[in-house]
Parts: structure tokens; sequence; C-alpha cells
């Protein structure tokens, strides 16, 4: 059976997509048409870790693992704090919108998620664990606008209830998503 392209993320509430995908098109307006590919708010999630190319025969025992990890884990909340690029402003890739870790919980679950990878085949993550939104990608060979350009968001709460086991299907209209495994974490 053919690999499918995957991730583990935390989904994200209705209107916090719908505000971060408003903040995107209001940034939208200062940049050069199709410069950016800009996040739909259907897309919006917050990624704990990327796993790529995954044998689909692999997905029960994942999605298992992960639940067992997740009620390991009691609910938690982030806030949506700042805007910023990756790797800079001179030459930016990707446009994103930070969070506010009050409990300083997401860490500690996202290392767990990254173990959890490791024990399941998968190489260990190079780069450090920077915890973003994702607004948009900067198109190869665009340059940002001259001028202020990146807008702040409101400190909407951001509930970490479940992590999810997600498949990523690469088309022309950007990627579409399937959720394969539902982890939710132990109550309050």
């Amino acid at each position: 059976m053919r690999a499918i392209r995957t991730f583990i993320a935390v989904p994200l509430p209705e209107a916090v997509c719908s505000h971060l995908a408003e903040v995107g098109q209001r940034m939208a307006a200062a940049w050069a048409p199709r410069s950016v590919r800009w996040v739909a708010a259907e897309s919006m999630h917050l990624t704990l870790r990327f796993l790529g190319d995954t044998d689909p025969a692999k997905v029960p025992a994942l999605g298992a693992a992960l639940r067992q990890l997740a009620s390991t884990h009691r609910e938690f909340e982030l806030h949506l704090a700042g805007t910023g690029c990756f790797p800079n402003m001179r030459r930016p890739r990707v446009i994103w919108a930070g969070l506010e870790d009050p409990a300083q919980r997401l860490h500690g679950l996202q290392h767990q998620v990254e173990r959890l990878a490791h024990a399941n085949g998968w190489p260990r993550e190079a780069r450090a664990f920077a915890p973003h939104l994702t607004l948009g990608r900067v198109r190869e060979d665009s340059l940002p606008p001259a001028g202020a350009w990146l807008l702040d968001v409101e400190p909407l709460a951001v509930p970490v209830r479940e992590i999810r086991l997600i498949e990523s299907q690469l088309g022309p209209g950007g990627p579409r998503y399937r959720t394969l495994a539902v982890a939710a974490l132990a109550s309050q």
C-alpha cells in the first residue's frame, strides 16, 4: 500500500481560525498579488509533529499510542500572541501568529509526541519546536512589502482538549486534511 502524508496537530476553535484568516487577509493587502499562499480558516491547526510519509498499516497503532499519551495530560489553554516570520522579516518564508503558554504545558506535550514518533520509527526532529500558527507561505523569489505590514492578533483563547493524527493530501487547490485518529486529553 502507498504511503500517506501525515502530521500530529491540535485543532483550533472556529472563532480562532476565522480571526486568523481575517488578519491574514488584511496583511495580504500589503503584498503583491499571488506572492503569498494564505492559509484558509478551515485548514488552520497547531502542528506538534510533521511525520511525512506514513505506512497506512501503522495508523491504528499510532492512533492508540496517541490516545494513551493524551490521556496522561490534562486539558490546558493557550492564547494568541503576536505575529512574525520565519526565518526573518527580510526574507520571510512563513508568516505566523504566535502562542502564549502561561502554564508552560505545550512543550511537555510536544516533547512526548516527539518521543512517540521516534519510538515508532521516525527520525528525531532536527529543529527545536517553535509553536506557531501558519497564516501564509511566501512564494519563492517574493520580497516583503516596504513598511510595516505585520498586524497584531487578538489574545483569543486556544483550548488544547485533544490532539489528532491527520492525513494531508496535496492538490492544486492546496492541501486537504482528513482526521485519522482523535486523542482526548484528560478533562479538568
